[in-house]
């Protein structure tokens, strides 16, 4: 019952806290031509709190395997709020850049709470918990609403950033009054791993830094974790220019996906914890890589030769087969959140801290990375769809990757099972 209250209260708090992290991805549709920037620019610009998140994610993972994470989520929450009052006076390009990367504080938020929200949770439900957790990353839904609806509310952009740093001040007070005090003494640590059996390498900490396995995971992360962060950034851009919508209709397609892809994370959960986490990460990677290869191919007219006269074809994704094809990503990606930390869990969970924080840092900086991409991609190439050409090199990375390390371990299985029965051992 504790551990399902502590779950409770860790979502919600999530959830408010990413709709912080993501809130240039919403604020920030006048912004290129307010100040004329390129879209290398405009990517710099939203990706900001991402990166000084993805920055801050790592040190806030080995803090909460040694200090109690309720206290350093507070101060995140503390310190998530100077910024949000000073973006009302903030006027130029660098006042929104250096705000932004203060505003990446809110990022460490999923690193501390997914902590709190495996405190007293049996290692069986652990994967469900964390895919339930997974859910506050439809937070973003709370800002995309505020900036589309503000003018209803008869605020101002000004007065709307001063509202949520007030209301930023009642989330912690909230945080504060209802979330457990402590999360990291040793009782609580025998409790969540009692009748749990583990590997031998779980028994004794390692140097994460130097276990390929981490490595992996924070690859698989940084797709699908850093491919949604990156698509809610510049999914509205797109639609705004790829196919000419108005801001209204764009946020709209975009709340869509973020949506679905954000509450299927609970299912991702479930699935994980019955099928295997590598299991469904792999079905992932194979639904992703073909979408997104529709997605990569560009508008195209062909011009064939026929035998009385010339034959014009025009080749391209429309916009509601491209939203489709989005809504399909969406839905994949939210499920593999869940799936890459319920392997995380299984594979590290005394120093589920640690490892939270790389490879959830690792995803942040995909959040960061991409976009960067995309805008280079687009200013190169000069086609729209550039975007999702590199998201298509990164997913055929991953699963090359993971191909190559279950080829590996199989045959380490068969090879142990061979000496165990004397195969390769001398009579």
């Amino acid at each position: 019952m504790r551990g399902s209250y502590n779950l409770l209260v860790s979502t919600l708090t999530f959830g408010w806290c990413f709709s912080i992290w993501t809130l240039y991805a919403f604020a920030g549709l006048g912004w290129q031509s307010q100040w004329h920037l390129s879209a290398t620019e405009l990517s710099i610009l939203l990706a900001s709190p991402i990166f000084s998140g993805a920055l801050m994610r790592l040190p806030a993972g080995f803090l909460i395997d040694r200090f109690c994470p309720k206290r350093i989520w507070q101060l995140a929450l503390l310190m998530q709020t100077p910024p949000l009052w000073l973006l009302a006076s903030a006027q130029s390009y660098v006042d929104h850049l250096m705000l932004g990367l203060w505003l990446g504080v809110a990022g460490v938020s999923f690193t501390v709470g997914s902590k709190i929200a495996i405190q007293n949770v049996h290692p069986n439900n652990a994967a469900i918990s964390l895919g339930i957790f997974g859910i506050g990353n439809a937070g973003a839904i709370i800002s995309l609403l505020l900036i589309s609806y503000h003018t209803t509310l008869g605020l101002t952009m000004p007065l709307l950033y001063k509202s949520l740093a007030v209301l930023n001040l009642i989330v912690l007070l909230f945080f504060s009054m209802f979330s457990t005090k402590n999360s990291t003494s040793p009782s609580t640590e025998r409790i969540a791993l009692k009748g749990h059996t583990e590997p031998a390498e779980k028994n004794n900490p390692i140097n994460l830094w130097t276990e390929p396995r981490i490595w992996r995971f924070s690859l698989y992360y940084y797709f699908v974790f850093g491919c949604f962060l990156a698509l809610m950034l510049w999914l509205p851009h797109y639609y705004m220019s790829a196919y000419q919508l108005d801001s209204g209709s764009a946020l709209a397609f975009t709340l869509f996906f973020v949506t679905t892809s954000s509450l299927v994370r609970g299912l991702g959960g479930w699935l994980s914890a019955r099928y295997g986490g590598r299991n469904v990460s792999w079905s992932v990677f194979w639904i992703c890589l073909v979408c997104l290869f529709f997605l990569s191919y560009p508008p195209t007219e062909l011009t064939i030769s026929g035998i009385e006269h010339q034959v014009n074809l025009r080749i391209e994704v429309g916009i509601w087969l491209f939203t489709a094809l989005i809504f399909v990503i969406g839905i994949a990606q939210g499920l593999g959140r869940a799936s890459v930390y319920s392997l995380l869990y299984q594979y590290y969970p005394k120093q589920f801290g640690q490892a939270s924080g790389l490879v959830s840092a690792a995803g942040a900086v995909g959040g960061f990375t991409l976009p960067v991409l995309f805008g280079i991609s687009q200013d190169l190439v000069g086609i729209y769809s550039a975007c999702f050409m590199v998201l298509y090199g990164v997913l055929a990375c991953c699963m090359m990757l993971m191909f190559l390390a279950n080829r590996k371990e199989q045959f380490q299985r068969e090879l142990a099972k061979a000496r165990a029965d004397n195969f390769l051992m001398e009579d």
